[in-house]
């Protein structure tokens, strides 16, 4: 295996110590996390990848000592369903299980904040069994701002913070002049077109929005008619929140009907599928953000990892921050030198790792992390821009525009209701 950065505890005197004035659980218990997503349905495919990130760097961590003391972490997995009610059955099913930590975010912005709410009406009704929320890839701002949590934590940046990205590569690029939303009927796709229409439209007042539609969520099979209206609409871009199924078949039905559009997505180019797809339909250029890209120069701990997950698990790497989010609770945990969860809670505020894609920093005044992010197109394989295929396709990632976590932050609306810090 490359040799990749992660967290290294060893089983020295002073860890021991350490132990002894601020207990771990003893080294034949785990720490346990539950990870509640989709794992049945059309997402499933995501659901199922996203648990395989958390499972390799869970393993990674365990094969180099596990936390201080030698306890080992654990997963356990529960299906979301994409429903909040079946995600309340899987959080009192991981309570039940002993569960510390739940990681989550494939589930949609409003599964994942009823999720946290119940977490904290846990939390507050049961001291001393508190358990933590930690948001891969759920990036509804409110979860970071007026509905803040301090059980939440987000590892991925939000939605005002990617759009800002998408804005500022739509300024240097004039081709955009008629743009349509089309976007999933549910929190973080509207979301998506509500940050689309202000921060594009600041970055280039003389865009013109042509038209806007939401539309159910995982349950369209053929997206014609809608690309039909877009086409209407005169548009030349769309800027959507879609992903997963949703995706795959928009490109399809507008590739079957030769419509070359451009689409500004925050995450969809690294979900399964839609790679393949963009080479399929023939016409339209898909760009996205993300903390990383296959194939993306100077970021050689990010291809490293990649090509031992590959090695391991024989898929494709999905995203640094899944694989991230488990390494920063375990940072934490050293950091406070307990697996108390208020402990452990204030030991991640502002919280600075050395991670695979650089530096990035969980912000304590909202508990946003702050980490790069990659404009970039799927795009063919041209032996420059971009030298990766993906998907057993010749088409890869082109880097557009990278930023730094600080350059897309945004003020918070976070005012936070903080336990008592017992030290």
């Amino acid at each position: 295996m490359p040799n990749i950065r992660h967290p290294r505890f060893a089983l020295r005197a002073a860890a021991l110590a350490a132990m002894l004035a601020a207990p771990l659980a003893h080294a034949s218990d785990t720490y346990k996390i539950a990870y509640i997503d989709p794992l049945s349905g059309p997402f499933a495919n995501v659901g199922e990848l996203m648990l395989l990130h958390v499972r390799y760097a869970v393993d990674d961590i365990n094969a180099h000592g596990g936390l201080p003391g030698g306890q080992k972490m654990e997963v356990l997995q529960f299906d979301s369903k994409l429903s909040a009610q079946e995600s309340q059955s899987a959080l009192q099913a991981a309570i039940d299980q002993g569960a510390r930590a739940i990681v989550t975010g494939g589930s949609g912005s409003s599964v994942v904040a009823a999720l946290v709410q119940s977490v904290s009406r846990w939390n507050q009704r049961n001291p001393g069994k508190e358990l933590l929320v930690l948001n891969h890839s759920s990036i509804d701002p409110d979860m970071t701002g007026k509905n803040c949590s301090f059980w939440h934590f987000q590892t991925e940046a939000n939605t005002a913070m990617k759009m800002k990205a998408i804005a500022n590569y739509i300024k240097k690029t004039p081709q955009v002049q008629k743009v349509y939303l089309l976007n999933q009927d549910y929190a973080h796709g509207r979301q998506w077109a509500s940050y689309g229409r202000q921060l594009v439209g600041l970055a280039r007042p003389d865009v013109q929005f042509v038209g806007e539609t939401l539309h159910p969520i995982g349950r369209v099979k053929d997206f014609a008619p809608y690309v039909a209206n877009i086409r209407q609409s005169g548009a030349d871009s769309v800027i959507t929140g879609n992903w997963g199924q949703d995706m795959t078949l928009l490109l399809k039905a507008a590739g079957d009907a030769g419509y070359d559009l451009r689409y500004f997505n925050h995450s969809a180019g690294a979900i399964p599928g839609t790679v393949l797809a963009v080479s399929q339909s023939k016409v339209g250029q898909l760009t996205w953000v993300a903390e990383w890209h296959p194939g993306e120069e100077g970021v050689p701990k990010a291809e490293a990892l990649a090509q031992a997950y590959k090695a391991r698990t024989g898929k494709d790497f999905l995203a640094p921050r899944i694989d991230m989010t488990p390494r920063l609770l375990a940072a934490a945990i050293a950091k406070a030198k307990s697996t108390d969860t208020v402990k452990v809670a204030y030991a991640l505020e502002n919280l600075q790792y050395d991670s695979v894609v650089g530096p990035v920093t969980m912000r304590g005044e909202d508990h946003q992390l702050l980490l790069p992010q990659v404009v970039n197109t799927i795009a063919p394989v041209d032996g420059k821009t971009v030298k990766v295929g993906w998907e057993g396709t010749n088409y890869g990632f082109r880097t557009d525009a990278v930023y730094t976590g600080n350059e897309l932050a945004q003020g918070t609306q976070c005012k936070m209701e903080r336990p008592g810090n017992a030290s």
